[in-house]
C-alpha cells in the first residue's frame, strides 16, 4: 500500500492505533451530519474502520489516514472504496471517491490537497478507471471540493431514503 505525502500532509494505510482517533471522528454529529446522518457508537466505528482495510487487501485501492505532515496529527481520511452500493444508476466497479475530516481541520484545503494525492496515485495505478462519488446536496463543502478536483454531476438519486448527487471524473 502506497505512502503519498504532499506540502502539508501524509497519506497512510490505517494502523491499528489510529482507531482512538478515527472512533472519536466517526462519534462527531458534525461530521457525520452528511455520512449516514448520525454519530457511530465505537462498534460502528470498529466495524467501518476494519472495511478501510479489507478493501485494500480485496480491491488494492481503499482509503488513507490522513495526517499532519509535521505533527502527525489525525486529520481525517481520503480515498477509495467500491461497497457495491444499492443505487441506480449503478457506480460499482468504480473508484468511489470520498473523504472526511475532524472538524477542527475543516476549511483549510485538507481534503482537496488529500484527495488530490489520491487521485494522482489512483490514475497512475489504475489507468481508465472511472472516478466517481456520492455527496448529498446540501454539503456545500464537499461539492465544492469534488468540483475542485475535476467531478462533474451525472445523476441525482437517492440513497438510504436521502438525496444525494452522483459525480463522475
Amino acid at each position: 500500500m502506497p505512502f503519498l505525502e504532499t506540502d502539508r500532509l501524509l497519506l497512510r494505510p490505517y494502523r491499528r492505533d489510529d482507531f482512538p482517533a478515527y472512533a472519536a471522528m466517526r462519534a462527531d454529529p458534525a461530521v457525520m451530519r452528511f455520512i449516514g446522518g448520525a454519530p457511530l457508537s465505537r462498534e460502528e466505528a470498529w466495524g467501518r474502520f476494519l472495511r478501510q482495510a479489507g478493501v485494500w487487501h480485496h480491491l488494492g485501492f481503499g482509503y488513507f489516514a490522513v495526517l499532519d505532515r509535521v505533527t502527525g496529527a489525525f486529520l481525517g481520511e481520503a480515498g477509495f472504496h467500491d461497497v457495491k452500493r444499492t443505487i441506480e444508476p449503478s457506480i460499482e466497479g468504480t473508484l468511489e471517491a470520498g473523504w472526511s475530516l475532524v472538524s477542527p481541520a475543516w476549511g483549510r484545503g485538507i481534503a482537496t490537497e488529500a484527495m488530490d494525492a489520491a487521485i494522482g496515485w489512483a490514475s497512475a495505478a489504475w489507468p481508465g478507471k472511472r472516478f466517481t462519488a456520492m455527496i448529498e446536496p446540501a454539503h456545500r463543502a464537499s461539492i465544492r471540493v469534488a468540483e475542485k478536483l475535476g467531478f462533474r454531476p451525472f445523476a441525482q438519486t437517492a440513497y438510504a431514503g436521502k438525496p444525494v448527487v452522483l459525480f463522475e471524473r
